[in-house]
């Protein structure tokens, strides 16, 4: 599983990312999670608002701080 976070280094770009780092700490999972904070990237997945959460190249959220349950669930639905 490949977890990207999208967004320019906000506040809100960053509370995503420490939001997914509990949500993996919560689940037991270990995974890469990356910031993506090149536009042309961003864009690539056709997204117009962030912070975006994309998981396995899907975007699963966009515009919006998802919390660490939140992301939790994303993640044990996936099933990797």
């Amino acid at each position: 599983m490949k977890i990207e976070i999208l967004g320019m280094g906000c506040a809100k770009c960053n509370q995503l990312y420490d939001n997914v780092q509990k949500a993996l700490e919560k689940t037991g999972r270990e995974t890469e999670v990356v910031k993506v904070e090149d536009i042309a990237k961003i864009t690539g997945y056709d997204v117009m608002v962030i912070p975006a959460l994309v998981v396995d190249g899907e975007v699963r959220s966009a515009g919006k701080v998802l919390s660490a349950e939140e992301i939790a669930g994303i993640i044990q639905k996936t099933g990797v």
